[in-house]
């Protein structure tokens, strides 16, 4: 799912949401997702220079930008990107994200090229499949350090 367009820093303008370092790349992602764990541990392992957040789905930074930008938290379809005041989703977000942490990535942009439709359903065929395919993990519990910094509730 993409996210309403809106101007950049809109969110500002809305009291649901409440305030965080905007300096920062805001990912949010599903707690209970196994693949959504497995990404998050990637983007800790990935982001050197320290410059990504995640905020669960289920938190109230989360649910608020969701919110905010018409996405629904219980939404399997939901993975957003907040980068420089502007919102990404589906695999737009991932498209932008993972070749900006990594040039292994770099390869995906090509990606981008595919119509925002059939982007869109790719993305939807995992999100909707992603607890049967990969099962359950409760993000917030991991033990990995280096994704507990980088949680906004």
């Amino acid at each position: 799912m993409r996210p309403k367009p809106h101007p950049p820093y809109s969110y500002r303008g809305d009291t649901a949401v409440p305030e965080f370092d905007e300096t920062r790349i805001h990912v949010v992602m599903d707690a209970e997702c196994a693949l959504c764990s497995r990404a998050a541990r990637r983007i800790a392992r990935l982001d050197r220079a320290d410059k990504v957040r995640i905020a669960p789905a289920q938190s109230g930074l989360g649910q608020a930008l969701l919110q905010h930008y018409g996405m629904s938290p219980d939404d399997p379809e939901t993975w957003l990107l907040v980068e420089e005041g502007r919102a990404y989703g589906s695999l737009e977000a991932m498209l932008r994200l993972f070749p900006m942490l990594s040039s292994i990535y770099a390869p995906l942009r090509g990606l981008s090229l595919l119509p925002f439709a059939l982007q869109d359903w790719i993305y939807a065929r995992i999100a909707r499949n992603r607890y049967r395919i990969f099962g359950r993990a409760d993000l917030c519990a991991l033990p990995d350090a280096a994704v507990q910094s980088r949680l906004v509730r």
